[in-house]
């Protein structure tokens, strides 16, 4: 009889009879524990546009092995990018091929794409023999039931599927890494979260530091730099994708090798569109979160630590909207599937220990905030996407994008000095350098999901105004809308059959 010894059983058999003094994984940190000697052994799911930008930096490491790719996708050429051919460039780079994908038109995704593309770049970086052993799967499910020696997972997937994935990851007794938002729902972010407080995985969330000026600007207001903070401004050039103002109603076929019903997930059941899927998903309340969870997550994370914000105390939002004629009459579409083309969301925050009650305005889609007039008086010109804040005795106008931020006080406007303010863990180092830290059993990522609970809170409750259409108040510690019933049927989803979280 053969007998099969995962990695995990064979490194314990190995160091319990060595004649070294060496102390046992399952000592040092529970049975799941990865040494600092060790790789790190992971799982990739999502094989998409953002998943190849990103995949370099995995690759790269040397603690880190990709073992299994995971997409409902095999392989197609109808994703979406940012720039013509900037995909398949990348990819040929991490293959070291030069002529890879020449008779391919469109932009390249899918698990076969990902697992040629890991296998190629171990074996040019790291000799033969290590590039023949990535395996390509559909189904998450099957991949973390077949894969029983992988020790993590990235998920690189459309939002509605981030929730699902990270707790099942996580029940597996695997560590995290994904990103943002940890899920495009409210109760499902807490149970996120809830499962990453019972099991205790390593997780990361990969909007961490990205924001890092804002929180050192934070850091200066809590100094009292323009006194109490009011209000907080944030605008974003987003989207930079469709958002669809009606439901498709035409019928394309399934694309071959496509599984629609394993990237349908826990949503609810339609037919098939490419309006849904590749790049774009993140323009429908099914299946993304909108312009704040792509980008107000980075812009605002840092704040919410710094400034210990809890979640919001109620919610407002403004939205565009489009006409449609019918019988010669025209008429305001009621639209309860897309997110509008631009909107303006206030949220409320009450005071906490010295700090007042704080209102905080994101903007999307070309909208800006007027500017007070003592910002007016210079004459400025106001980036695709910043921030201002503003206080009793001041005000900050800073560029998402690294333009110096500026302090306007007392008639008069300076460049705002942020090397004197704290640096933020990990600065400077690879986006998930604490997670594995964590994942070798040190202390928690700066960019683990606990740290991102408000945030997540406070995006999912913009979007539960913007579909509610009018102010809701919310209840934190019951987790409920309390003056709007009907709208806390937006704090979910409603789950296909065996989807149910």
């Amino acid at each position: 009889m053969t007998v099969r010894l995962d990695r995990r059983q064979f490194i314990g058999a190995t160091l319990a009879s060595s004649a070294f003094t060496l102390v046992p994984r399952s000592v040092l940190g529970g049975p799941e524990y990865v040494a600092p000697s060790e790789k790190i052994t992971l799982a990739h799911i999502g094989m998409g546009t953002q998943g190849f930008n990103e995949l370099g930096g995995l690759l790269d490491d040397p603690r880190i092995q990709i073992v299994a790719v995971c997409d409902p996708n095999r392989d197609s050429n109808d994703y979406v990018e940012w720039g013509r051919n900037g995909i398949r460039n990348r990819i040929r780079n991490y293959m070291g091929n030069p002529s890879w994908g020449a008779d391919r038109r469109g932009c390249p995704g899918g698990r076969e794409v990902g697992r040629q593309v890991v296998d190629a770049y171990y074996q040019n970086h790291r000799g033969a023999g290590t590039g023949t052993g990535c395996r390509a799967y559909a189904d998450y499910r099957e991949l973390l039931d077949t894969e029983k020696d992988v020790d993590a997972v990235k998920v690189m997937t459309p939002d509605h599927l981030h929730a699902t994935i990270a707790i099942t990851v996580m029940k597996k007794g695997k560590h995290v890494l994904m990103h943002k938002p940890i899920a495009n729902r409210l109760a499902e972010g807490r149970l996120v979260l809830e499962t990453q407080r019972q099991t205790k995985r390593a997780t990361h969330l990969l909007a961490y530091g990205s924001g890092a000026d804002n929180g050192r600007i934070a850091e200066k207001i809590k100094q009292g730099v323009i006194g109490p903070l009011r209000e907080i401004h944030n605008w974003s050039n987003r989207p930079v994708w469709p958002q669809y103002p009606v439901i498709p109603s035409d019928r394309p076929p399934i694309p071959e090798g496509f599984d629609w019903d394993l990237w349908l997930g826990p949503a609810e059941e339609r037919p098939y569109h490419p309006h849904y899927t590749h790049t774009v998903f993140r323009g429908w309340y099914d299946f993304g979160g909108g312009s704040m969870a792509d980008m107000g997550i980075y812009s605002l994370w840092p704040i919410f630590v710094a400034l210990e914000l809890d979640a919001p105390v109620s919610a407002q939002a403004w939205a565009s909207h489009t006409c449609a004629i019918t019988d010669h009459v025209s008429h305001k579409v009621h639209n309860d599937y897309s997110y509008p083309a631009a909107c303006n969301i206030r949220l409320e925050f009450a005071a906490r220990g010295d700090q007042p009650a704080l209102d905080l305005f994101w903007y999307d889609g070309g909208m800006k905030p007027r500017l007070p007039r003592e910002v007016e008086a210079h004459d400025i010109e106001m980036s695709p996407e910043g921030i201002l804040f503003v206080g009793d005795e001041g005000i900050i106008l800073a560029g998402f994008h690294g333009e110096s931020p500026r302090l306007f006080s007392k008639g008069k406007v300076e460049s705002l000095n942020l090397e004197d303010g704290p640096a933020p863990a990990d600065a400077g180092a690879q986006r998930h350098e604490g997670w594995i830290r964590a994942c070798q059993g040190g202390a928690p990522s700066p960019g683990a999901f606990e740290k991102a609970a408000s945030i997540t809170d406070a995006v999912n409750l913009g979007t539960v105004a913007l579909r509610a259409g009018k102010k809701i108040r919310f209840d934190s510690q019951a987790m409920t809308i309390i003056n709007a019933p009907d709208a806390n049927k937006y704090l979910t989803r409603v789950y296909r059959k065996g989807w149910e979280l």
